[in-house]
């Protein structure tokens, strides 16, 4: 890095944390995701829902700190929740 600027070194800096941050968040919701989707897919419904609580918590926590759209956010928990009512009335 060949910055001038004490200030600009700094930014720079910042910059590598935040992001290294932020891709440890998305790591943990598309973990959070993937094992919902797993344990509908193998019809383990209570496993599901008791997941579904931490998993929409996370969603809600990602999108408050911007790492994720606030309307992503939100999508992804309304499809969360039709696929485990769908998965609720056939089993």
């Amino acid at each position: 890095m060949a910055k001038k600027h004490a200030s600009a070194e700094k930014a720079h800096r910042q910059s590598l944390k935040h992001r290294e941050h932020n891709r440890q968040f998305r790591s943990r919701l598309r973990g959070a995701l993937k094992s919902i989707r797993t344990s509908l897919d193998n019809n383990d419904v209570a496993g599901a829902r008791s997941a579904l609580n931490r998993t929409v918590s996370l969603i809600d926590k990602v999108a408050a700190k911007g790492i994720i759209h606030r309307n992503a956010a939100s999508r992804y928990k309304s499809r969360l929740a039709a696929r485990m009512a769908a998965k609720s009335r056939t089993a």
